[in-house]
C-alpha cells in the first residue's frame, strides 16, 4: 500500500484557507459596497464629468498657466453659473404654474365647456368620456369628490416627480464640484486608470481598454447629453423672452426628448402653433417661430460634429441607456444611463473581436 504524501494531507487543510480568506474577501466587498452605494450616481457622474471636461482643462493649461488645480476651479464656476439658468427657470415656471391654478380655483373662474356629440361616438371609451366630461362641465366639485383618492395619487405622484428633478439637478451641480477635485489631478487620474486596466486585461491589453472607454465616454457624452442640453438653453431661452407660458417645464421637456433621440419638433411645433393662435401672424411671431424651429433641429448639425469624432455607439443602445437610467436612477440616471451602456456594448464588442493569440487544443 502506498503512503500519502504530505502535500495530499495538507490539501484540505490548504482547502480550507481559501474558501475563509474567499468569504472574508467577499463579506468585507459586500459591506464595501453597502457603504459606497447611496454615492455610486454621484461619484459615477463625477467621473464622467471629469473625463469629458478634461480635454478642455488640457486646451486651457497653456494661456491660462499650468496651475490645474485653478483651471479646474474656473471651469466648474462657470458650468454652475450656466446651469443656474435652466434650475431658475424650472423654479419659476413651477412656482407660476401652482400661483395661477390656486388663482384659478379661487375666482371660480376654471370652466370646462361640454362636449361634443361626437364624442360619445368613439370607439369603446367615447361613452365613458362623454359621461365623465359632462359631468366635470355642470358640476366639477362633485366629480372632484367622486375621484378624489385617484387625484391624491396622481398629484403624490407628480410632487414626488418634481423633488427628483430638483434633487437631480442639485445632485448634478455637486458631481461636477467633485468632477473639479478629479480634474485637479488629472494627469494621476489618468495614470491610475491606465494602471486598473492593464492589471485587469494585462500590460498590452490595458491601455487600449482604458482609450476606448474614455472615447466612448466623451463622445456620449458631448454627442447626446451635451447636444440635448444646449438644445435646451437656445429653445427654453426663445420660450422664456417670449413668454410662454411654462416655459422651465417645455425647456425640460426639450432636454428629455433630446436626451431619448426623439425630435424636439414634439415640444416647439405645438408652441409656435399656440403662439399663433394667442398673438396672430406679426414680425415678433414669425422671428419667433423661426428661431424656435431653427434651435429645435440644431441637433442634426451638431451631432456629425460631435459624436462622430468619438466612437460608433448605436442609437437604439443610446435610447435604452436612456430610458433605463432614468427608470433606475431618476433624472441623473438619465445622463448616466447612456453613457455607461455605451461603455458595456463598447467592451463587449472588443471582447468578441478580440481573438486569442494561440488557438485552443483539440
Amino acid at each position: 500500500m502506498v503512503p500519502s504524501s504530505s502535500s495530499e494531507k495538507n490539501w484540505p487543510r490548504s482547502l480550507l484557507n481559501v474558501l475563509i480568506r474567499a468569504g472574508l474577501i467577499l463579506v468585507l466587498v459586500l459591506f464595501c459596497f453597502q457603504i459606497f452605494s447611496p454615492f455610486r450616481d454621484l461619484m459615477l457622474w463625477s467621473v464622467i464629468l471629469a473625463i469629458t471636461l478634461y480635454p478642455l482643462q488640457k486646451r486651457l493649461m497653456g494661456p491660462l498657466g499650468q496651475n490645474e488645480g485653478r483651471i479646474a476651479t474656473l471651469i466648474v464656476l462657470i458650468a454652475v453659473i450656466i446651469l443656474m439658468v435652466p434650475i431658475y427657470l424650472l423654479g419659476t415656471s413651477i412656482a407660476d404654474s401652482v400661483q395661477n391654478t390656486m388663482n384659478v380655483v379661487k375666482v371660480d373662474g376654471f370652466h370646462i365647456p361640454p362636449p361634443s356629440d361626437s364624442v360619445a361616438g368613439w370607439p369603446l371609451v367615447g361613452k365613458p368620456l362623454s359621461g365623465i366630461w359632462l359631468q366635470a362641465s355642470t358640476d366639477l366639485p362633485g366629480l372632484t369628490v367622486k375621484y378624489i383618492p385617484q387625484i391624491k395619487g396622481v398629484s403624490l405622484t407628480l410632487l414626488s416627480k418634481l423633488a427628483g428633478v430638483g434633487m437631480g439637478f442639485l445632485t448634478f451641480i455637486f458631481a461636477l464640484i467633485i468632477a473639479g477635485i478629479f480634474m485637479a489631478y488629472g494627469e494621476a487620474g489618468s495614470r491610475s486608470a491606465v494602471q486598473i486596466a492593464s492589471r485587469i486585461n494585462g500590460p498590452v491589453k490595458g491601455p487600449k481598454i482604458a482609450e476606448l472607454c474614455t472615447a466612448t465616454i466623451r463622445a456620449v457624452a458631448l454627442g447626446v447629453v451635451g447636444i440635448a442640453f444646449i438644445q435646451m438653453l437656445l429653445v427654453g431661452v426663445g420660450f422664456v423672452l417670449k413668454g410662454v407660458p411654462g416655459a422651465g417645464l417645455l425647456a425640460l421637456a426639450v432636454l428629455l426628448l433630446g436626451i431619448l433621440q426623439l425630435p424636439v419638433t414634439l415640444i416647439t411645433l405645438p408652441v409656435i402653433a399656440y403662439v399663433f393662435a394667442t398673438e396672430g401672424a406679426s414680425t415678433a411671431t414669425i422671428t419667433f417661430a423661426i428661431y424656435v424651429f431653427i434651435a429645435g433641429l440644431v441637433d442634426n448639425v451638431l451631432k456629425p460634429l460631435l459624436l462622430g469624432r468619438g466612437v460608433d455607439v448605436p442609437m437604439p443602445v443610446v435610447l435604452i441607456g436612456a430610458l433605463g437610467g432614468m427608470v433606475t436612477g431618476g433624472i441623473i440616471g438619465l445622463f448616466i444611463g447612456p453613457v455607461v451602456l455605451a461603455v458595456g456594448y463598447q467592451l463587449f464588442w472588443q471582447w468578441v473581436q478580440d481573438t486569442p493569440d494561440d488557438p485552443p487544443g483539440i
